[in-house]
């Protein structure tokens, strides 16, 4: 068994011989197990309210030039090695399982790619600069949503989920989490009912502007309302990207994304990150990700490194496109709830039924029908198609893409008007 497998090993073989096996809090564990990880767990969770802490004490990354740069200087410069004469700007991607290792493990920077790679602490980086945390890469999205939640809940702990969120974060906790033990409180993304919800809550996760109604948070008071109660809080940031909020400088503890959206911009890859306050919380998470298998491949990463250098460019032209949309949208009297919480892509709006929704899209020849959103193509979907009832069943999602503003808005009212 290799050094990085036995990782997640020790504990496992019982020393006093006889019987191997005894009840556990987690259900059937070798003695002793459960009361080190419910130790492990309290000391990784940490109780009550993070000390509040300058920014230059929270640990973030440093930046790779001078301080006080916009951001969209920031951000093309994000995560780049020093220069280097005859040195790339940012070095490709390194394909590896295992790395030259001879002797003491400590003395190698890589030994096996399960582990670590060049390019995901180059992107790692990058992410740490600009959310002003401790970044760790996993291969998606819903990944690092179940990183935290399976690292930082253990049984008898409570979670405090949105019902109108990303689906993928009730799901796992219904599915999973409540037959391990973890109580899960579900409510709407509305202030005074989360913050009603996080009385003994062990976490606390946020979603604004959420996915797909777009209901957005006074988000500093909420956090301190739910720190105040006890609750370490987690603000999924996917919609609104580090360059239009970022979450641990409001007091959040973690902060997760799906860089599949915005952060890569051009739907051709899968990945997702998780940043903390914390930076012992964030190798409790890099450890979960090594033991999990949950590790980004190095092309993926590097594409998303490459990309995230055009991020304010996109989002920019993408507010543009969305902005003149509603305005047109608004306008008319056939089309009802629009909804853009007035940053980053996404705008939504109600066409009554879905048969008049399904027509609206068949019409359409500029923007794509698909799902997701974030990336260079205006996209559109019926919603309520998942099935997850969190809008009405007419409802559109359009995710603005960085077309002509008014190539996107004519090619919507043609088919609006052709829907009628």
């Amino acid at each position: 068994m290799s050094a990085d497998e036995r990782a997640g090993e020790g504990g496992s073989s019982p020393k006093d011989g006889g019987s191997a096996w005894a009840p556990g809090e987690a259900g059937v564990l070798p003695r002793g197990v459960a009361a080190r990880a419910r130790a492990e767990l309290e000391r990784q969770r940490g109780r009550g309210p993070r000390p509040a802490v300058a920014p230059d004490d929270a640990g973030a990354a440093p930046a790779s030039g001078p301080e006080g740069l916009a951001d969209a200087t920031r951000i093309v410069r994000a995560g780049l090695p020093s220069a280097g004469q005859g040195r790339p700007f940012l070095p490709g991607p390194v394909f590896a399982a295992p790395y030259h290792a001879a002797g003491d493990l400590d003395e190698a920077p890589h030994v096996y790619g399960r582990m670590t790679n060049p390019g995901f602490e180059r992107y790692e980086h990058a992410l740490g600069e600009l959310d002003g945390g401790h970044a760790v890469v996993f291969a998606s999205g819903m990944a690092a949503v179940a990183a935290i939640l399976h690292h930082l809940l253990g049984p008898g702990d409570l979670l405090v989920a949105p019902t109108d969120g990303y689906p993928g974060v009730a799901q796992l906790a219904r599915e999973h989490l409540a037959l391990r033990g973890v109580g899960v409180r579900l409510v709407p993304t509305a202030d005074e009912q989360i913050r009603r919800a996080a009385k003994g809550a062990s976490l606390v996760w946020l979603e604004t502007p959420a996915n797909p109604g777009l209901e957005v948070l006074e988000l500093e008071e909420t956090i301190a309302a739910c720190r105040r109660a006890g609750a370490r809080v987690v603000v999924d940031n996917t919609l609104a990207t580090p360059l239009r909020q970022r979450p641990l400088e409001l007091g959040a503890d973690l902060v997760v994304s799906s860089d599949s959206k915005h952060l890569a911009g051009h739907s051709d890859l899968i990945l997702g990150h998780v940043s903390a306050a914390d930076e012992e919380v964030a190798a409790g998470l890099r450890s979960w990700r090594t033991l999990a298998g949950a590790v980004p491949g190095p092309f993926e990463t590097w594409l998303a490194h490459r990309s995230l250098a055009t991020l304010e460019v996109r989002l920019a032209r993408q507010e543009q496109v969305a902005e003149a949309l509603v305005a047109a949208l608004r306008e008319r009297d056939d089309v009802s709830d629009v909804r853009y919480p007035g940053l980053s892509s996404v705008v939504g709006f109600d066409l009554g039924s879905p048969r008049r929704a399904r027509t609206f899209l068949s019409a359409l020849e500029i923007v794509l029908e698909a799902t997701s959103f974030g990336g260079l193509h205006t996209t559109a979907e019926r919603r309520d198609r998942h099935g997850d009832g969190q809008v009405p069943p007419g409802y559109i999602r359009l995710s603005a893409g960085i077309e002509d503003p008014r190539d996107v808005v004519a090619d919507v009212l043609t088919a609006l008007d052709r829907s009628r």
